[in-house]
């Protein structure tokens, strides 16, 4: 028998929130079988088994927060499930001989020993005896304040099931939850449910619906606000013609992609674009730590991904060493990987500056907000025909984008911060000057 426990979530993350499991009670698994998926403030992480067994008590169910280290769940002996059959489960077993009943009160026999955990142990402590109960049980017991070792089980075999609890809660003076220690903060009562999963609202009577924040939309709202709180955050703008990029991108992309197996896109020009304003400005390269500043010697950027559970940015590494097609290709798994679920916290982790694309959801112009403790965000957004003047004499109407420069202010002086925009501006609109930055 062992227990399913929360792995080590990496640098500066302590726990996380169950988000599914894959298997249930009674499950047979093998070494290295997923059994469930973990929500954390980044990424979603999976848990595997580390032998094979049974699957003989789940202890915390999804949407429950849970503890690096912690035990979720406990895996039996194989051997001991299915020792009645001659080593089948006992599910088939049952189907062979016929007598169901039988099969599964054996079934539940097993189950209910290996449920005897740590967990289940403390619970029962105060009557001197570990109660047998199901994960279910336990969760309504530890809602209402009840002593598992109080209540009176209705299965033969002693197992303690969520109807136990009900009948115990309505039947004596138990049934009176103590009060709440001063440090928790006891949640609001749930309104009624409706069709639906809908709620009137209390003062209009029109439907709403109540959906739980995930975990990481709760950290990018914390962080943000977090951001807004603490960064002197001004912003700066300018636009750029890119006539240049797109007529390189329509000569250039069939050749590049034929040679290099991987598209011609924008990102590789933007990323070398930073990548030389901030040699020339390094200060937006920077970092606050107390009283001191850390000026960053490498150039990991960060490209702000749109995926399902919310923005993440990945990090491409050493982005100052790779060229055009290694840029576009990094990009490239960096996203599928996002929109996947499928980053590591490495590949999250750290960034030295960041570029967000709100172009390809049609953002005409917007206001980056700083992905701290960065103190430089450069926002891109839609190529748009626009007449420009070329001269005293001339317009055309050319493809122009604004591009955005959010930055910490306590650090980065404004003419630093304009002059650093206009460099982009400037190897935007000349890319061959681009292979002379790198």
């Amino acid at each position: 028998m062992s227990e399913i426990k929360v792995p080590d979530l990496g640098e500066s993350i302590s726990e996380g929130t169950i988000y599914k499991w894959l298997v249930k009670e009674g499950d047979t698994v093998g070494q290295g079988d997923v059994l469930a998926e973990l929500e954390t403030d980044k990424v979603n992480l999976e848990i595997s088994a580390e032998e094979d067994g049974v699957i003989s008590s789940i202890l915390r169910q999804a949407g429950e927060n849970v503890a690096v280290g912690e035990a979720i769940g406990i895996i039996g002996s194989a051997a001991g499930a299915g020792a009645a059959s001659g080593g089948k489960p006992a599910a088939d077993n049952a189907l062979q001989s016929g007598s169901a009943p039988a099969a599964a009160a054996s079934a539940a026999a097993a189950e209910s020993a290996a449920a005897v955990t740590a967990p289940a142990a403390a619970e029962g402590a105060a009557a001197g005896t570990a109660a047998l109960a199901s994960p279910g049980a336990r969760k309504l017991a530890r809602e209402r304040g009840i002593d598992l070792g109080e209540v009176s089980a209705r299965d033969p075999i002693g197992r303690i099931g969520q109807a136990d609890v009900d009948g115990h809660g309505a039947a004596g003076p138990q049934a009176a939850a103590p009060a709440a220690p001063a440090a928790v903060r006891p949640e609001p009562a749930k309104p009624a449910p409706q069709a639906a999963g809908k709620a009137p609202h209390a003062e209009d009577g029109k439907a709403t619906e109540r959906k739980r924040m995930s975990r990481r939309r709760l950290t990018i709202a914390s962080r943000l606000v977090e951001a807004q709180q603490t960064a002197a955050m001004l912003t700066t703008f300018n636009e750029v013609d890119m006539t240049a990029i797109l007529d390189i991108r329509k000569r250039r992309k069939d050749a590049f992609k034929e040679k290099h197996e991987v598209g011609l896109g924008f990102m590789s020009f933007f990323t070398k674009a930073v990548i030389g304003a901030l040699k020339a400005y390094p200060m937006l390269n920077a970092e606050i730590d107390g009283e001191d500043l850390l000026l960053k010697k490498y150039y990991d950027i960060g490209i702000a991904v749109a995926a399902k559970e919310g923005l993440v940015v990945p990090v491409v590494r050493d982005a100052d060493r790779l060229s055009f097609p290694e840029i576009e290709r990094r990009i490239g798994e960096l996203a599928s990987k996002a929109r996947a679920n499928t980053l590591s916290l490495p590949e999250l982790q750290g960034g030295t500056f960041t570029i967000t694309n709100g172009g390809v959801f049609g953002s005409l112009l917007s206001t980056p907000i700083l992905n701290t403790p960065q103190v430089g965000i450069l926002g891109m957004h839609k190529i748009q025909l626009r007449p420009i003047a070329l001269d005293e004499e001339r317009t055309a109407n050319r493809p122009m984008m604004y591009i955005a420069l959010s930055y910490d202010h306590r650090i980065v002086d404004g003419s630093e911060a304009v002059s650093f925009l206009v460099r982009v501006k400037e190897l935007l609109e000349d890319p061959e000057s681009l292979l002379l930055e790198g």
